[in-house]
């Protein structure tokens, strides 16, 4: 009977946070700003085989605030196994401060001076745990200092005696071996006879090694990689990888030949190289796809000289390694794709199947992004507009108390301005909300975007899980001038949300002074695919049954990803909502809606006039949302 393991893999060893340069080309001194990802060699690995499908687990510490709990989350964000990852209540997350300063130059600082993940200690796991994987992965740093030398040894003690795969990850740095300066963490190899005798002692208790020509120089100690391969062979019947950059990979499985190429060989793709940091680790975490799946060498070096690839072109590590579709795409197409950081398909499914939460539940939006018409609302009753802020507080209030009440499964959301509305977007950011935010100036045709700053720059100080909303009175029988400068600021603005990393909801509504028909959104929608605009979101007016189909039918074809379509309200009575809610019943693109005045226009204007107290506003406010939430409800009734 075969065994059957809770993971594939254990990955044991660095967990830290990169800071990224963004300057590209400035000395690490010169950099002004900085992006924030997970970092650590076995972390990324751990990250990687995730995200590419195998069942990962993390076997670390991390420090007991911010930066720890970033890292777990990260990990669990794709669905790698967080349960041996340690809380160490006296140690901080180690740091990794990076740039890119040329095609060749990657100056890094480590910030590891007794960091938490060197305190990872034997009694952080059990025998039970280290056998319900059908590996472990370690790196070499994990044997640089004593502490972690005898933890790294008693999970290799329990992986032998279970029969679970011992893996090692070369994963040489010097400086993190005491050999070089602080300041040189991007010198990769130090010839070291200590670190050589080290590695040699472990290298006959693994079943898979894997390295650089530089790695394999330091286990073997000598800069013959062909006559280090051999040491290694003497002790070790381990299935030894070798990692040559541009030139692939060659994997070793028996006696060793005279040259890399007579050994197993695949050829990878030549790539404009941006950046090569993690893409060691991107490479492992694609072989370990095939070998863990006892598929063939050259399914398993495809993969990883594939992932490697992808890596290189991009900024960044963990962030950058390639999902399960992303690779398969950039496989079948690679020779035809010497620039993979250029290409629409590959961007865009990077970009889709990395999203993070991966699905919506169905989605109960309250709409209060408004600024004009809460504004006039308040002139109207002689209220200062000021207090429109502390309303927009009150709607926060209302929503969150009716989400928290029994019964309700479904994901609540907001749709919230930053001109009145930022101490509410302040209050539900982090919450794990649906949040929605417009960009759009009021009431503006051809559209224009609120602000001083390019859109660009402005979405740099969102929150990255602020989704960008943006309404736009679109026909398809607009003017030529019209209809091209609305298209060219759509465009800009998908640009600037894929470059950011948010996602973008785009509100199509006819002009009101235009005739319409039943396929007249169908064909904006069609128009902006046709522009290479794959928003992940729509949001629309509830349209018939047939235009359902046609709308369906067209996500499907040109943007599968879509997260979906959410019914907007235009302030339409109850009654007309729950009709329009009906006919969503056999669509499952519709996710829900995103419904603004209906809920609130009464009570706001009463409120406004203090007429009505706040608890009394925030009685009502919740009573008209849980009616359409009840509504949603019961559509397929």
């Amino acid at each position: 009977m075969v065994k059957k393991h809770k993971f594939d893999v254990i990955c044991l060893g660095r967990a830290t946070v990169d800071l990224y340069g963004d300057q590209i080309g400035s000395r690490l001194e010169d950099i002004s700003s900085f992006t924030k990802s997970l970092g650590g060699s076995s972390c990324n690995i751990a990250f990687g085989t995730a995200r590419l499908g195998l069942k990962s687990s993390m076997l670390t510490r991390v420090g007991d605030e911010h930066m720890g709990r970033f890292v777990r989350e990260e990990l669990q964000r794709v669905g790698c196994d967080v349960s041996h990852v340690k809380t160490d209540p006296a140690r901080l997350t180690g740091l990794v401060l990076l740039s890119i300063k040329n095609n060749d130059s990657f100056p890094l600082l480590f910030y590891r001076n007794d960091c938490a993940d060197m305190a990872v200690d034997s009694s952080d796991f059990d025998y039970d745990y280290i056998a319900s994987s059908r590996s472990l992965l370690i790196t070499g740093t994990h044997f640089s200092t004593q502490q972690v030398n005898a933890t790294s040894l008693k999970a290799i003690d329990y992986a032998r005696q279970a029969g679970t795969k011992v893996i090692l990850d070369i994963d040489y740095r010097p400086v993190l071996w005491g050999l070089t300066g602080i300041d040189e963490g991007e010198n990769r190899f130090v010839s070291d006879d200590n670190v050589t005798r080290h590695l040699l002692s472990i290298l006959p208790l693994c079943d898979l090694i894997v390295g650089t020509e530089e790695e394999i120089h330091i286990a073997g100690g000598s800069t013959d990689t062909i006559a280090c391969l051999k040491t290694i062979r003497d002790i070790s019947h381990a299935t030894i990888v070798v990692k040559r950059g541009a030139l692939g990979c060659s994997v070793f499985d028996s006696e060793i030949p005279d040259t890399l190429d007579e050994g197993f060989t695949r050829y990878g793709v030549r790539i404009d190289v941006l950046n090569v940091l993690g893409a060691g680790d991107a490479f492992m975490s694609g072989f370990l796809r095939g070998w863990l799946r006892d598929e063939s060498y050259e399914k398993c070096c495809d993969y990883a000289n594939a992932c490697g690839a992808l890596v290189v072109s991009r900024h960044g590590c963990a962030p950058a390694i390639p999902s399960e579709q992303e690779l398969d795409n950039y496989l079948a197409r690679r020779q035809s794709v010497p620039r993979p950081d250029l290409d629409t398909e590959i961007n865009y499914l990077h970009r889709v199947t990395t999203r993070y939460p991966k699905s919506w539940n169905e989605l109960c939006i309250l709409a209060f992004d408004h600024r004009k018409q809460f504004y006039e609302m308040a002139r109207e009753v002689h209220a200062d507009p000021e207090r429109i802020k502390t309303l927009k507080k009150l709607l926060v209030d209302a929503i969150t108390e009716a989400s928290q009440a029994p019964g309700f499964n479904y994901q609540a959301g907001v749709l919230i301005d930053d001109t009145y509305g930022q101490d509410a977007l302040n209050q539900i950011t982090g919450q794990h909300w649906w949040v929605g935010r417009p960009v759009e100036l009021p009431a503006s045709r051809p559209i224009e975007l609120e602000g001083q700053a390019s859109i660009g720059s402005m979405l740099t100080k969102w929150p990255t899980e602020h989704v960008v909303k943006c309404l736009v009175y679109f026909h398809p029988d607009d003017d030529s001038g019209l209809r091209l400068a609305q298209e060219r600021k759509i465009q800009e603005l998908y640009q600037s949300c894929c470059s950011s990393g948010h996602e973008l909801l785009l509100e199509i509504i006819p002009p009101a002074d235009m005739q319409s028909h039943d396929d007249t959104v169908t064909l904006v929608m069609e128009r902006l695919y046709n522009l290479g605009i794959r928003p992940d979101w729509w949001k629309l007016q509830a349209p018939s049954v047939s235009a359902w189909q046609r709308i369906t039918d067209l996500i499907e074809q040109r943007a599968p990803h879509c997260r979906g379509v959410i019914l907007l309200g235009l302030d339409a009575p109850f009654e007309e909502m729950e009709k329009g809610f009906k006919d969503t019943a056999n669509f499952p693109i519709c996710k829900g809606f995103a419904v603004g005045r209906t809920i609130f226009s009464n009570p706001s204007r009463a409120w406004l006039k203090n007429d009505i107290d706040d608890l009394t506003f925030v009685e009502q406010i919740k009573n008209n949302y849980m009616r359409l939430v009840n509504a949603w409800h019961n559509r397929k009734a």
